[in-house]
């Protein structure tokens, strides 16, 4: 997954010599957190989000000031060719909820913490109807190659298979595999007859 399939396109986007209260209210009229700031041929000159906004306000009644005062203006930025994965570590690291997408120096498009969420949810299948089957392994051998063997024998299609550590011991992992909606019964059955631990399934 890349950041081109993922970002926001269409685009509300603001220039530098706006003021303040004009910010302010598009991204109210728009219902968004974070602006562009552009010139006439929609190349970036900074950035500005409601976080931003609100701690300049006072300063803005008080003296005349335009988004050129204010904005950030070497915001962090990403490619629409980057991963998915990168640019979303990038969000979580620097602790912020969006950035500007530039390709050849011009805005091509926003991506933000909820479009990188919504991705990897569609990546896992949890908008589509699915039974979802954790196992709990410990030690070696792997595993998975047994797991999906069992799956497909029962005609069951994969969406996703998950690893994360599991409580205990630092050698036990959970795997969460997720099937495209059926009867897990015998598929678990012929699990734990080669002594996989099967948790608690349910479905979507």
């Amino acid at each position: 997954m890349i950041v081109r399939h993922w970002m926001s396109t269409d685009l509300v986007t603001i220039g530098k010599d706006a003021s303040i209260q004009e910010a302010m209210a598009v991204m109210k009229r728009e219902s968004i957190r974070h602006l562009p700031v552009v010139d006439q041929k929609k190349r970036l000159l900074g950035w500005i989000t409601d976080a931003d906004l609100r701690g300049v306000l006072i300063a803005s009644m008080l003296e005349e000031l335009t988004l050129e005062d204010v904005m950030v203006r070497n915001p962090l930025t990403t490619q629409p060719e980057t991963p998915l994965e990168e640019a979303a570590l990038l969000l979580l690291d620097r602790r912020i909820g969006g950035m500007p997408v530039v390709e050849k120096g011009m805005l091509a498009g926003i991506i933000t913490v909820a479009d990188i969420l919504s991705a990897f949810i569609t990546f896992l299948g949890l908008f589509t109807q699915s039974t979802r089957i954790d196992i709990k392994v410990s030690g070696s051998p792997n595993p998975l190659p047994e797991i999906t063997k069992i799956a497909r024998s029962h005609g069951a299609e994969i969406i996703s298979l998950c690893q994360v550590p599991a409580t205990g011991e630092e050698t036990e992992f959970c795997y969460s595999l997720r099937l495209k909606k059926t009867n897990a019964k015998p598929i678990i059955a012929d699990l734990e007859k080669i002594g996989i631990q099967v948790l608690p399934s349910f479905d979507l």
